[in-house]
């Protein structure tokens, strides 16, 4: 049976980090692995920024590239020294993808340019981290994923073709009978051979389109963490880990922002029946987090999530008119046109409050394509706290200090946007 392991950004983020990631795939020497990774380190952040300057038209593009390169260039000389000379002609070869458009004038649409951008994080990762599976003795193949994971043309967040990406990805069957392969989370191909990205964070989800069309025995997302823990480590010192979950409360988890799996990551894993195992990149002994079916909810755990940088918008009509049905599905549309997704909404008599992550981009195509009888207002720079299975008190200790600026409750979930 295959296995597919998913590295991300965190776990490769040097050349330690890639070594460890060798020393996993020694501890399982007898099983057919297909490995996704993620862009090294803080990548993917590095090739936003620079997508954003090329757009703007700022002069210091060439040195944010420079950077770029040069962070990936030092991994290499880490792991091989002077022996990878092909290598770095290699990554060469690939950063002269940016190279290139750099040179022109940016595509009109930002999101084309963005995914063009910011996919050769993995390429670059995945060429690296392959390379140095084969100095090490890993038999390994690299494969492109763009040649695999099929989608539309909707950049920044493409729609798969599950009919011709199946049949890509049941060719590698074989291929897996002989040796590891690797290929790039994130990232997918039009009919057309441009480049798609799945969403932010999205090689999670990658790892579960590749083990759903291989029947794969599990998917492993190794993490720098111990596994799922009920809130970030890095905001609360008592975080605590949960020993397994259901499919269902991790897809609750992921769709509220709980940065540990990709929204859409859980779906064709339960589909399929394939658990998904989250486990601690350095201690791949440990149990982990197990999630499938047959896990049962500890509900006397709360789930805390908060995401930042959100925008609150209010939309009301200029007419002083009732938010009925048809008002309703104008502003939505407005939000789809504009990609954006929603984090939070409730609805009054005469307005309708939205919150979404704040994205300076689609932000402004969403004003400036609101129809023209609604009228707005909005903030920025606020949190968004999501309590699964609360407790009043511990609600009370979290917003202590901080302005509510809207709050919802569900017989499970509360949700409230503080300032």
């Amino acid at each position: 049976m295959v296995k597919v392991f998913k590295f991300g950004g965190a776990s490769v983020k040097n050349a330690d980090g890639v070594r460890n990631l060798v020393e996993i795939m020694r501890l399982n020497p007898d099983n057919k692995i297909l490995i996704v990774v993620s862009a090294m380190g803080k990548t993917t952040n590095a090739l936003e920024k620079l997508c954003l300057a090329y757009f703007r038209h700022q002069e210091d593009i060439h040195q944010l590239l420079d950077e770029i390169k040069g962070f990936h260039n030092e991994i290499i000389r880490d792991l091989f020294g002077d022996r990878a000379q092909p290598l770095y002609d290699e990554i060469a070869n690939t950063f002269i993808e940016i190279d290139w458009m750099l040179e022109d004038e940016p595509h009109s649409n930002f999101d084309f340019n963005y995914d063009q951008i910011v996919s050769v994080g993995e390429l670059i990762s995945s060429k690296i981290v392959g390379a140095y599976l084969k100095h090490c003795d890993v038999k390994t193949q690299w494969i492109d994923a763009r040649s695999y994971i099929h989608t539309d043309n909707t950049y920044r967040e493409g729609k798969i073709d599950w009919i011709k990406t199946r049949s890509s990805i049941q060719e590698l069957s074989g291929q897996l009978n002989e040796q590891c392969l690797i290929t790039q989370g994130f990232i997918g191909g039009t009919s057309e051979n441009f480049t798609t990205t799945l969403g932010r964070e999205g090689s999670d989800y990658t790892a579960a389109v590749f083990a759903s069309c291989l029947n794969a025995e599990s998917v492993t997302i190794w993490k720098d963490v111990p596994g799922v823990l009920n809130s970030d480590p890095k905001l609360f010192s008592n975080a605590k880990k949960f020993d397994e979950l259901p499919y269902s409360e991790a897809l609750e988890m992921a769709y509220y922002g709980a940065s540990i799996i990709h929204p859409n990551t859980i779906k064709p894993l339960q589909v399929a029946g394939i658990p998904l195992f989250v486990k601690p990149f350095l201690s791949p002994k440990e149990h982990g987090t197990r999630i499938d079916q047959k896990a049962k909810l500890n509900t006397e755990i709360s789930t805390i999530i908060i995401k930042k940088d959100q925008v609150l918008l209010t939309v009301s009509s200029n007419e002083l008119s009732f938010m009925n049905e048809e008002t309703i599905s104008l502003i939505l549309k407005s939000l789809s046109d504009a990609q954006i997704k929603l984090n939070m909404m409730q609805l009054s008599a005469l307005n309708l409050s939205i919150c979404f992550n704040n994205d300076e981009i689609k932000f402004k195509r969403l004003t400036e394509n609101l129809p023209a009888e609604f009228k707005y207002r909005y903030n920025t720079g606020l949190d968004l706290l999501t309590v699964r299975h609360y407790k009043r008190a511990e609600l009370a200790e979290l917003t202590s200090g901080r302005i509510v600026l809207l709050e919802q409750f569900s017989r499970n979930t509360a949700q409230l946007i503080l300032k």
